[in-house]
């Protein structure tokens, strides 16, 4: 046995220890210290409990506990937004740590996102600004181009026609 198996026997050796499936659980407390010890420490420790006795309640804590009772029955009732008011001042919150986290997320993404966009916009620099004249010779230009290609490609066809025209 090793001393992990071990941890996992201890309960059952110390609360039933006479049981005979604890014969290689005190076999391996004899051989090892640092379990016996642990051994030793959980039995003090039980012993220690046994002993302890609670308190007696005082004599009027009925009597107190009645008044009291009487007392928030008597109480008026809360309003739909004070019982709200308390139930989240005066609550754990554990019901809203998803929708917190939630909306979190969503507000990180969002800022992250925006102010990536941002940046990107500032890093990029802005294309150059090209007059109308410059654009309309351009357009020209690759309609001139679009002219010759036509012209060369119709040029080919009356060649090619007259080849295989019959004499």
């Amino acid at each position: 046995m090793n001393c992990k198996t071990f941890q996992t026997e201890l309960p059952e050796l110390i609360l039933n220890p006479a049981a005979a499936s604890n014969v290689a659980a005190r076999a391996h407390m004899l051989t090892c210290a640092p379990c016996e010890n642990e051994y030793i420490s959980l039995v003090e420790t039980m012993s220690m409990m046994d002993a302890w006795e609670a308190p007696e309640p005082s004599p009027y804590f009925d009597q107190k506990l009645g008044v009291l009772l009487r007392e928030e029955q008597n109480a008026p009732r809360l309003g739909f937004f004070a019982r709200l008011r308390d139930h989240v001042l005066f609550n754990t919150g554990r019901q809203f740590r998803p929708a917190v986290a939630g909306a979190l997320a969503l507000v990180l993404m969002l800022g992250g996102g925006g102010y990536a966009g941002f940046q990107n916009l500032n890093n990029h620099p802005a294309a150059p600004q090209v007059s109308a004249t410059v654009q309309d010779l351009q357009i020209l230009d690759n309609n001139q181009q679009v002219i010759q290609q036509m012209d060369q490609l119709l040029q080919d066809e009356d060649s090619g026609d007259d080849a295989n025209a019959p004499s």
